[in-house]
């Protein structure tokens, strides 16, 4: 009976061991590239030191495509002047900064983009595909409301800055240019508004840029308008105040999403709710005409991400999310794959979720961290975003991650060609060339947003050959997994082991959305202060 025994277990252990090895075969291990880390400086970097300024950094911004698929990517940088106006670009810095002026990097070359004359700071939030860079500049004079220096939107052509100038009122923001030189975003009027979505006492209105005309884009009703993002096709996606009415628990007009094609603005809908406290809530648009945001159900308490498909509107959590009551969406590829953050069943963790037809997809964390979230994806599905610890709510990024080959998260530090001195913390554009911008923190730098550099990296494969310093081997998923537990064996501080203390889920949610507005300054400082 032993033998009978130990002959049905080994045939039973080799039928196994036949089993896992074809499974092997047809589900081999992920693998990844490795990258060359290009740290993007600052203009032209630490030229002076003055204890009261904390500030010495170089930015991207989140969610809109700053960088194109030809590999040049556009920011703000630190000047060596110091800003005593008291207006700093990134408004989670101290009063005292750096004067920013918004950057080209391409082809090793990081080029000051200049300001209107007159101005001191500027940024670039968007580039098209043909070198098209839009964004704002200050002009040089004071908003008589906000007693802060104006901003213009601009165009950035051919070495050419082009002031884009205003609908009447003293500020604009170009927020999206394509490859025809159409330029979208908003602007103010002269006309008293009590609810500016801007926040400095006028309209805020959608405009299109083009020919040296700014359009007003109208509304859906209400008074103001939001326009985000602009594609090849010359559709606008933004928000409007669909009334004059406002909701008596927020005060303001309730908000919907909008499509404008051809000059009609469509109304996308509702999930039920007012939209007002999330602010400008679209995060992307497709060039099939298809949006994703995040929109408030009934009451305004709880906010899931959606997608207009083109045809209807679609609440990602309607198959059940990750299992909790919240989502924000971050943006969307031209297949119309969506990615994000969602909450998990408790809703005081948050996860990175990728949604395809109808699926949304958790895709973990790194190296013990309770929350992340995904902020870009490309046509090849890649996604990348940050890892986030138990510091301030789980708003804290301690990795940059890249999710590929469905998964697992693999830590980009982990990928690196050669050693260095920064931590990648957070990754928030990929392009389809699968180069990826993001900001990270050199050594002796303790806070991103104060003295962080942007970063670039340039995959080490096929489609780059030849570039020096790369690293043209692969490394698994299991070694990157080894590579990144040696990574915070060595800096215990990167690890999060403590517990998540409860923190209400629409405040982090919208911290979340304040990350990517913040850099539109006066409305992201009158976000900071809405209803709770």
């Amino acid at each position: 009976m032993k033998t009978q025994k130990l002959v049905y277990l080994t045939a039973t252990t080799f039928a196994v061991l036949a089993m896992s090895l074809e499974l092997s075969q047809a589900q081999p291990a992920a693998q990844h590239h490795h990258y060359k880390l290009i740290v993007i400086g600052t203009l032209p970097g630490h030229s002076i030191y003055n204890t009261h300024v904390t500030s010495n950094h170089s930015v991207v911004t989140g969610y809109e495509q700053v960088l194109n698929n030809g590999g040049t990517l556009v920011g703000g940088a630190d000047t060596p002047a110091v800003n005593t106006s008291g207006s700093c670009w990134n408004v989670q810095q101290p009063i005292d900064c750096y004067i920013q002026h918004a950057f080209v990097w391409q082809n090793g070359q990081l080029t000051d983009l200049g300001t209107i004359p007159g101005g001191l700071g500027s940024f670039a939030y968007f580039i098209s595909d043909n070198g098209l860079v839009t964004g704002a500049s200050e002009n040089g004079a004071i908003d008589p409301v906000a007693n802060t220096p104006e901003t213009h939107a601009v165009l950035w052509s051919n070495g050419q800055l082009n002031d884009l100038g205003t609908l009447g009122g003293t500020q604009s923001v170009g927020a999206g240019v394509n490859d025809a030189g159409q330029v979208t975003g908003f602007a103010q009027n002269a006309i008293p508004d009590p609810f500016s979505i801007y926040g400095l006492g006028t309209q805020t209105r959608a405009f299109l840029w083009q020919n040296g005309v700014m359009q007003d884009l109208n509304t859906l009703g209400g008074p103001d308008a939001f326009a985000q993002y602009l594609n090849n096709n010359g559709q606008v996606a933004g928000v409007s105040y669909t009334s004059y009415t406002p909701d008596p628990n927020t005060g303001s007009p309730p908000l919907h999403p909008f499509l404008w094609q051809n000059g009609t603005m469509k109304d996308l809908g509702n999930f039920g709710g007012t939209n007002d406290y999330l602010g400008p809530f679209i995060y992307g648009l497709n060039n099939r005409g298809e949006v994703t945001g995040t929109m408030a159900l009934p009451g305004d308490q709880i906010s899931h991400a959606f997608l207009w498909n083109g045809k209807q509107l679609i609440d990602l959590n309607a198959g059940g999310g990750l299992g909790g009551n919240y989502s924000g969406a971050s943006t969307l590829n031209d297949a119309g794959e969506v990615v994000g953050t969602a909450s998990l069943p408790g809703d005081q963790i948050y996860h990175a979720f990728r949604w395809q037809n109808g699926v949304m997809t958790d895709l973990g964390t790194l190296h013990g961290d309770p929350c992340s979230t995904s902020e870009s994806i490309n046509s090849r599905g890649q996604v990348v975003g940050a890892s986030q610890s138990v510091a301030g709510g789980c708003n804290f990024y301690t990795s940059a991650f890249l999710w590929d080959n469905d998964g697992p998260m693999v830590d980009l530090n982990t990928l690196l060609s050669s050693p260095t001195t920064m931590l990648l913390t957070g990754a928030t554009w990929i392009n389809d060339q699968g180069e990826i911008t993001g900001e990270g923190v050199p050594t002796g730098c303790g806070d991103v947003d104060l003295c962080g550099r942007a970063f670039l990296l340039i995959p080490c494969d096929e489609h780059h050959p030849n570039i020096v310093g790369c690293d043209y081997s692969l490394v698994d998923a299991a070694t990157a997994a080894t590579l990144s537990q040696q990574r915070i064996a060595a800096d215990p501080a990167a690890a999060s082991q403590a517990q998540l203390s409860p923190v209400n889920p629409t405040a982090r949610l919208r911290s979340l959305m304040l990350r990517h507005n913040r850099l539109f300054r006066a409305r992201a400082t009158a976000m900071a202060s809405g209803p709770q």
